[in-house]
């Protein structure tokens, strides 16, 4: 064996100062989104002003300086952000007296934004801060206003407009996702499964960066059967046995060896100690056929039953697609799994997965995991996410009124004559929605009595509806009036 050449010590101290000038070089180069949370916990600001002040000053100086990270230039944009941000939390604070939290959080982000673009005056916050107070007053609804009249049409009206095509999911060729008017009808009929359900998956902060779990996570997530990694089945009635030859590329792609195969294929009770690698060919199975199938057809049916086999995966997920975005809260990339189908029980139950973030389009599978309450919220977000995805605005209280009637009962009911519609008390709205006939035949045979309180019945029969001003009884008094006291 040759002797690696030694270095002389002129040649050692030269190796040792290049070494010692790139970790300076490395230290002095600090991550944006690391400085940045670092500057956060200095001034304390989590302590001194509200998280959406807090996060809106991430965001801009991350977008600022995210791709050509300055740490100078950070720590200066830092420091103006938080003068401005101390001047428009002091103008905008006695908003929380009129204006709900939400309301409040969300101006003063945009107030950050806005101010960090363009230099806004005392006199102008206060403005500002004045008009939405006015905006807030004019927009609460007003007693007997017909809010769910108004919500179908706010509804109904911009839906007109929408598609009907089944689009790829943004960005990835190999998924398609249901948006515009079949994903609306979908949720508002409360569908037991979307046509084409889909999950995104989150890592949790240790794990989101890191490319090969990222990779082992998403092979252990996707479902694969024996036939998905199988070249050739052939039957062998002399010995009474099924050939299963491996694909090697397969193999290889889903992270499985020819032992790992062999131990999940045995797992089951009737093929244990039955399944064994083939003595000339190692990509070769040799499965024997049971006592209780040795018939020539038994056989065949057997060989089907065979090939649908688990091997690994979790049911319901067909494909994983690993997917590397940009996180602006971070400034950093993350890697997120997009499956297509949806396990969201056994998904939660990974301990690599972040169960905060992971959402599945599977409104009922949510109501059975989570709960009622973030099927209600889940309503609204897919409900929203669909309508601005086709460019249009709808008030998102239109959509959490039909978010709650379909859901305060417990269970996500459908708006249709299977669910809401058709549990309506009044059997003349129920007769005006579908089925007119028999909804009428039915009301009349077990004597129910409509004590026209809605829309639809009092149109029918001619009268006002009782909103607006009709919804107000005049009730007058003649000994009264004769003794000139007036009306109640």
């Amino acid at each position: 064996m040759s002797k690696k050449p030694r270095r002389s010590k002129k040649e050692k101290k030269v190796v040792e100062k290049e070494a010692t000038a790139f970790e300076e070089i490395r230290r002095a180069v600090v991550e944006p989104g690391e400085l940045v949370g670092k500057l956060i916990e200095e001034y304390g600001l989590s302590q001194k002003l509200p998280p959406a002040m807090v996060n809106s000053i991430r965001s801009i100086v991350l977008g600022k300086y995210g791709a050509r990270p300055n740490e100078v230039a950070i720590r200066q944009e830092f420091d103006r952000l938080v003068v401005l941000a101390q001047k428009i939390y002091s103008v905008m604070e006695p908003l929380r007296k009129t204006v709900p939290e939400a309301i409040v959080d969300e101006a003063l982000s945009k107030l950050m934004e806005a101010s960090s673009r363009y230099s806004l005056t005392d006199k102008e916050l206060v403005g500002i801060r004045e008009d939405i107070v006015q905006s807030y007053l004019r927009s609460i609804v007003e007693p007997g206003e017909p809010v769910g009249t108004v919500a179908a049409q706010s509804i109904g009206e911009p839906s007109t407009q929408m598609t009907l095509r089944t689009f790829h999911f943004a960005g990835v060729r190999e998924l398609n996702v249901t948006l515009g008017l079949p994903r609306l009808i979908e949720l508002v009929d409360a569908k037991r499964r979307p046509e084409t359900p889909i999950m995104e998956i989150y890592l949790r902060d240790e794990y989101k960066h890191d490319l090969n779990v990222a990779l082992e996570i998403a092979r252990k997530l996707e479902y694969t059967n024996l036939e998905a990694i199988t070249a050739s089945a052939e039957v062998d009635l002399v010995t009474e046995s099924v050939l299963i030859r491996l694909d090697k590329d397969m193999l290889e792609d889903k992270g499985l060896t020819v032992n790992s195969v062999v131990e999940a294929l045995s797992k089951g009770k009737a093929l244990a100690g039955r399944v064994r690698v083939d003595e000339v060919d190692p990509l070769t199975l040799v499965v024997e056929v049971p006592k209780a199938h040795s018939h020539i057809s038994k056989i065949l049916k057997f060989r089907e039953r065979l090939l649908k086999a688990k091997i690994k995966g979790v049911k319901g997920i067909r494909k994983v697609i690993l997917q590397r975005r940009y996180s602006p809260a971070t400034g950093r990339y993350e890697y997120v799994l997009l499956t297509e189908g949806s396990n969201l029980a056994e998904v939660l139950g990974i301990p690599q997965v972040d169960h905060r973030r992971t959402r599945t389009n599977d409104i009922h599978e949510i109501e059975r995991v989570l709960g009622i309450e973030a099927a209600r919220q889940a309503l609204i977000s897919e409900m929203m996410n669909t309508l601005r995805e086709q460019g249009l605005e709808v008030d998102v209280r239109h959509v959490m009124l039909v978010a709650d009637i379909m859901t305060w009962s417990g269970i996500v009911r459908q708006i249709g004559r299977h669910g809401v519609v058709g549990e309506k008390r009044s059997a003349l709205a129920r007769a005006a929605f579908e089925i007119t006939t028999k909804q009428l035949f039915d009301a009349s045979v077990s004597g129910e009595f409509d004590s026209l309180q809605g829309v639809a019945e009092n149109v029918i029969i001619g009268q006002l509806m009782p909103f607006g001003t009709s919804l107000v009884e005049l009730k007058t008094s003649p000994q009264l009036l004769a003794r000139g006291e007036g009306a109640q």
